[in-house]
This record gives C-alpha cells, sequence and structure tokens, in this order.
C-alpha cells in the first residue's frame, strides 16, 4: 500500500489584543496650582496606564480652566470622537465632577459609549460604566456633583453681590488700570493712549478713524491686538476713566450655562463716585457722552430687520459679505448702498472693493433674472448667490448652478449733472464750509 504523506499547517494561536486605554482629566482654573496639579495628573496616568502590560497607552486628553458643566470642551470632544473612531476602549477618569457634573450630559456620554461597548472608570467612585450596577450610581453621584455646582455658584453670586452691595469691585481687566490689592492703579504708557482716544474723539474723529489711527501707529490694545470700532466705543463709554465705578453691569445667567447677559434692570447696580485715580477728568468725560449721543442723534436709524440681499452679496476681493448702508447718512440726500464689511471697517488698503447702489443692485438683478420688475419671492427662490468680480461686474449663481455675469457702473456725472444736481452740490459744499449750519441740520 503506497503511503501518503500531507504537510499539517499548524496556525499559531492569535495573541490577545491590548486593550487601548486612555485618560482625561480637567481643572477649572488657570491658576498655577491647578496647572500644577493638571501636569501632575498627566504624569500620573500615563505612569499608571503604561505599567499594566496588557493596557496599550493611547494619551491624556486635559482642559483647562473649563468648567464640568459645558460639553464644549476641546480636549473632551477629541475623547469621544476618538472613541467613536475605534481608538479607545477604555477611560480612565479621577471622578465624576472632573469628568462632568451637568447629570443629563455625563449620562448621555457614558450611555453613547456603553452602546460602543467603551467603559469609563471612574477612580474615586470606583464605578465601571460597564458593570451592572453602574449607570445608578453614576445617575445618583452624578445628581450630587450636579447639585454641588449649583451651590458653590450661588455661594460665588452671593459673595459678589455683597462686595457690589458694598462698593467693592471685583477684579477686571481694562486699558490704563491694573488691579492692584483691590484697587484701580494707573499705568501711566497705556492711560496715554486713552488720552488720545477721548482727544481724537472730541475733535471730530470718528470710532472708525481712531481705530485706523491706533492700528497705523502700531498701538496695541490691552491683550496686544489690533483695534476695532467696538473697542474704541467701549473705551468712550467707560465710566472708570473718569475715576467713577458702576458695579453690576452684566451677570452670568445659569451655574449651567453661565451665559454673560447686561444688566438691564434684572439686578440692582451700584455707583461708586471718585473711587480711584481718573485718567479722564470729568468735564472731558461728559462732554463726550453729550457729544456721542449728539452724532447718534444725527444719523439715521438703521433697521435691523434684513433686507432681499442680505447674506447674498458677497466681495470676490475678500470673501466677506456686502452689508447695507446708508450713504450721507443724516442729510436730505441720503441713499442707501450695498458695501463690503471689510472695506467699511478697514478701508482699500485691506479690501479694494466697491460699493453699490442699491438701486442699481436690484436693476440688475432684476435684468439677470429676466424679470420686469423686481420681485423678491423670485429673487430668493432663484439665486443663491452674488459674487461682486472687479469694479464692475458681477456674478449671478443660481440655485440650479446656472451662472450669469453682468456689468454694471454708476450714471456718469454729465448725465446727472442737471439743474437740480447743482444745486445739491452747492448746498453741500456750503455745509462742508459751515461747521455751525452743519451742527445745526443734524
Amino acid at each position: 500500500m503506497e503511503r501518503i504523506i500531507t504537510k499539517v499547517k499548524i496556525s499559531a494561536p492569535a495573541l490577545p489584543r491590548k486593550k487601548r486605554v486612555a485618560a482625561y482629566a480637567r481643572v477649572s482654573s488657570g491658576k498655577d496650582a491647578m496647572l500644577h496639579s493638571l501636569s501632575a495628573q498627566i504624569s500620573y496616568y500615563s505612569n499608571f496606564i503604561q505599567h499594566h502590560g496588557d493596557w496599550e497607552y493611547v494619551g491624556v486628553y486635559t482642559d483647562e480652566a473649563l468648567t464640568g458643566t459645558k460639553d464644549s470642551r476641546a480636549e473632551f470632544q477629541h475623547l469621544l470622537s476618538d472613541c467613536r473612531n475605534g481608538k479607545i476602549d477604555m477611560v480612565i477618569t479621577k471622578s465624576i465632577s472632573r469628568f462632568a457634573r451637568n447629570t443629563v450630559t455625563m449620562l448621555e456620554t457614558v450611555r453613547e459609549l456603553r452602546l460602543l461597548n467603551i467603559d469609563v472608570f471612574f477612580e474615586k467612585e470606583n464605578i465601571h460604566s460597564l458593570s451592572g450596577d453602574g449607570e445608578l450610581m453614576l445617575t445618583i453621584l452624578a445628581s450630587f456633583a450636579q447639585e454641588e455646582s449649583r451651590s458653590v455658584s450661588e455661594n460665588c453670586k452671593w459673595r459678589i453681590r455683597r462686595q457690589f452691595a458694598d462698593g467693592r469691585p471685583g477684579s477686571t481687566t481694562m486699558l490704563g488700570y491694573k488691579w492692584v490689592d483691590g484697587t484701580l492703579q494707573m499705568i501711566p504708557e497705556e492711560a496715554e493712549t486713552v488720552r488720545i482716544i477721548f482727544s481724537d474723539y472730541l475733535s471730530g474723529m470718528g470710532k472708525n478713524a481712531i481705530m485706523k489711527k491706533l492700528n497705523a501707529s502700531r498701538i496695541p490694545t490691552k491683550c496686544g491686538g489690533a483695534w476695532c470700532e467696538s473697542g474704541v466705543a467701549k473705551i468712550l463709554d467707560n465710566e472708570k476713566y473718569a475715576g467713577d465705578l458702576l458695579l453690576q453691569k452684566s451677570y452670568s445667567s445659569n451655574y449651567m450655562e453661565k451665559k454673560k447677559c447686561m444688566n438691564r434692570g434684572q439686578l440692582p447696580m451700584y455707583f461708586v463716585k471718585d473711587s480711584h485715580e481718573p485718567i479722564i477728568d470729568r468735564e472731558t468725560f461728559e462732554r463726550v457722552q453729550k457729544e456721542r449721543k449728539r452724532r447718534a442723534a444725527g444719523y439715521l436709524s438703521i433697521n435691523k430687520e434684513t433686507y432681499p440681499f442680505t447674506g447674498k452679496v458677497q466681495c470676490g476681493c475678500c470673501g466677506k459679505n456686502y452689508r447695507r448702508k446708508i450713504a450721507n447718512a443724516g442729510s436730505k440726500y441720503a441713499s442707501p448702498v450695498w458695501i463690503c464689511s471689510t472695506f467699511n471697517s478697514k478701508g482699500k488698503a485691506v479690501c479694494s472693493s466697491k460699493q453699490i447702489p442699491e438701486d442699481i443692485l436690484t436693476a440688475m438683478t432684476t435684468d439677470a433674472l429676466g424679470l420686469s420688475e423686481f420681485d423678491e419671492a423670485v429673487f430668493i427662490g432663484k439665486i443663491k448667490q452674488i459674487v461682486m468680480c472687479g469694479p464692475d461686474k458681477m456674478l449671478f449663481i443660481f440655485h440650479d448652478g446656472r451662472q450669469v455675469e453682468k456689468t454694471w457702473q454708476n450714471k456718469s456725472r454729465r448725465d446727472s449733472w442737471d439743474d437740480a444736481a447743482r444745486q445739491r452740490a452747492r448746498e453741500m459744499n456750503e455745509r462742508r464750509n459751515n461747521p455751525w449750519q452743519q451742527q445745526q441740520e443734524q
């Protein structure tokens, strides 16, 4: 009988896959002591995970100076993203309060990870979320953590409001002053910038012009960045520069959202006169406030409602949207135009786009749609966007993908130069040369 020899293949036993483990750590304050604690936690978890032979170290995800009541923590979201992508099998964290003080957020997160078969281990409470009674214990303990957060928040609010009632402010950061032992002390070099802003405003410059001057002179803000109109406005309106304090101008909505809200009468305010050394004398400060009101009254009130072209017209130079603006605001020759928001705030040195009168924009849109007159419903339904390409071209992009290019131009001076236009020019020239008349008209 012939022998049959067969080669037998024996597969090596598969090695067990290591459990991929990550840790999450958070501190609720940016103080040095807390950051040192965070550094210690990172070192501890790195060593703890790597000393387990059957664990694979993924990393330590950390958030600094963020509260546990918010679900927008960057590294926390990064951790969840890696869990969803199958990179992590278990998460270790110090305690429930470090993971999340919002009971709903914590339970939603743990349940989502449970569905992904990812365990969360809470060291302090010694709870594994995948265990039989894990969710029940977490629900009870997370409720205590959330209540603790509410209690701490309410105690802090009570303490701050008592300070306000006693005329004692909390710490503040503002140009011209530094906070030293509970009082505002002047910083001479920064105080000079504040004086320049007040002086320029009283000399006739607007917020935008002052902003451009400060940026051109490379004078930084308190935080070292570039100036904006709202930053100039806040300085002009701040009573602290006259040596006074108005306390509790804003407040936190609640301990969960911690959203800053302006105090419109919901809580009492407290005014402290002559609380610290002023940068601006009281007379100058009052003159600025009167001038602010006078200028505001001289401009046409801008309706905050949206217009058919709102959000539809895009600048081809910088990519920002065009906004509606009243040209010659405050005069009887006021007319609406659409202008790039970058050009309007920062000038042609940053964006070289061109404004377009609203009547021309409407006429060109009507023509692109093939209508005899402008129809807002048809416009919104058919046109997705209008791109201003260069000084005289606009591109209409339809929802169906079709594109139509149009060329436009302002009426030439010769065509519009009739007797009425000449009379308007004479009147405007007289107003420019007669400041008193201009002030009376405003």
